[in-house]
């Protein structure tokens, strides 16, 4: 039976109709869930991208850029990149590799001369994946001063006069001064300033037109405030000198409109060959012959057994992620004007609206097991500077103390605790293993603690919800 025209162009419209009802429910559960994480997380402001097969299918900013001017957050806001920026760091390296100006296997004493011998055997291979052994100058308050001005030259000199932390190629552990040195040897090989190699190979051609190393001297409209919690309020940035502000580690100016730009060049192949592609997205082979899962400028860890790349950044007041989850042909841009925080939760909570078997499985309340432990965690938590250390196993007492500091120190940055709630439990014959979920003043971490047969604590740890 034919049909009439008439019935046709209805079926189109009732089809057209629902998939835009199913768009429209989607943002709105989107814009749900970012006021419900900024307000639980404090977040001032916040811009974010969705992109979908391709295209851009959610693009809003949240809050404030500039909480003392109250000025909202847009598409077009400014942010700084932090460590995100290492993905254009490592894809201008791999621009000067195919020029043939630097060899990924050669040792870079071949480019920085006079450097200690233990560099001997480090190779760019080794900076752009974290595994070179140098220790990371940001994680060191006497290796380098945030408050100086450094040259170039005098900049390496102090990661020169730092002891390596394991031979090259043995170990992985995040290293911001290993991309510091990529910017040096970048400038050594070519005889230009990392930034404009950047703005010339990659900012220019893909227009990512506000794009560019951070300046604090020059006008930049429509650049967000970047801040820090105490005792969970809101506070300004800490001032970190304009030297510091441009090393290769990720010192960029980026809006979320650029990062769509970069998103959809790294899906069609533009600027590097497939060959330098799948080098940066290949996880890294250690010296004992096991593969850490981070390539060079991305982690490249699978999220619920889906294959994901991805890299967080956070510094100076700011905090961002950008997640493509490349089976889905997903990807969440996520800046925000806060330090710290984990925007990455944020983000995988967005990506599951679209692909609901990305959801992170979030661990529940559920009734407390072991209530007379209860004062113990309270006291842990709450108030680690009178911790009695003799509740730890001996062997952990060290590192006990040490994690009680850290614990003193969220306190100071996400205010006081407001609620402790078990969300675990498990025992068998070694002991107990005990979750809970710590609410503070602004934001919450799950706590893990494992306790003995005797009832000592043999470790505990947290992270960021």
């Amino acid at each position: 039976m034919l049909r009439k025209p008439g019935f046709l162009i209805a079926v189109v419209a009732t089809l057209i109709l629902a998939n835009t009802d199913r768009v429209s429910a989607q943002s709105d559960r989107v814009d749900s869930c970012i006021a419900a994480q900024m307000s639980i997380r404090h977040i001032p402001g916040l811009a974010l991208a969705v992109i979908r097969d391709g295209v851009p299918v959610k693009v809003k900013g949240y809050g404030l850029a500039n909480v003392e001017l109250n000025v909202p957050v847009s598409p077009q806001t400014i942010f700084q990149s932090a460590s995100i920026g290492k993905q254009f760091t490592a894809t201008l390296v791999m621009l000067l590799v195919e020029q043939g100006k630097i060899n990924l296997d050669a040792p870079i004493t071949t480019y920085l001369p006079n450097s200690p011998a233990a560099w001997g055997t480090i190779t760019a291979r080794h900076l752009l994946t974290h595994t070179s052994g140098i220790v990371d100058h940001a994680g060191d308050s006497l290796a380098v001063n945030f408050r100086l001005d450094y040259t170039e030259d005098q900049l390496l000199e102090k990661i020169r006069q730092m002891p390596l932390a394991f031979q090259p190629g043995e170990k992985w552990a995040y290293s911001n001064s290993g991309y510091v040195l990529l910017g040096i040897l970048i400038h050594k090989v070519s005889g230009q300033f990392h930034g404009d190699l950047l703005q010339r190979y990659i900012f220019d051609p893909l227009s990512m037109g506000t794009a560019r190393i951070i300046s604090e001297a020059d006008i930049i409209p429509n650049r967000a405030a970047g801040y820090r919690l105490e005792n969970g309020e809101w506070k300004n940035q800490d001032w970190v000198s304009p030297t510091l502000n441009k090393s290769a580690a990720g010192a960029l100016y980026l809006t979320v409109l650029d990062l769509i730009k970069w998103d959809s060049a790294l899906y069609s192949g533009r600027i590097l060959s497939k060959a330098s592609y799948d080098q940066i997205w290949s996880p890294v082979r250690l010296a004992t012959d096991s593969l850490q899962p981070y390539g060079f400028g991305w982690f490249l860890s699978p999220v619920n057994g889906r294959k994901a790349v991805y890299h967080p950044g956070g510094w100076q007041g700011f905090n961002n992620y950008i997640a493509r989850y490349t089976d889905d042909k997903l990807t969440v841009i996520l800046l925000s004007n806060l330090s710290p925080d984990n925007p990455g939760k944020i983000a995988q909570a967005v990506a599951a609206i679209y692909v609901p078997a990305l959801a992170e499985r979030v661990p529940h309340n559920m009734p407390d097991r072991d209530p007379s432990f209860k004062p113990v965690v309270e006291s842990l938590f709450g108030k680690p500077d009178t911790f009695n250390l003799d509740l730890f196993t001996r062997d952990y007492r060290q590192k006990g103390n040490s994690n009680l500091k850290s614990n003193q120190s969220l306190l100071n940055i996400f205010g006081p605790v407001q609620s402790i709630e078990m969300v675990g439990y498990d025992s068998d014959k070694n002991g107990t293993t005990l979750l809970y979920r710590v609410r503070y003043k602004a934001g919450s971490r799950i706590v893990t603690i494992t306790r003995t047969k005797s009832g000592e604590i043999s470790i505990f740890s947290s992270s960021t919800e």
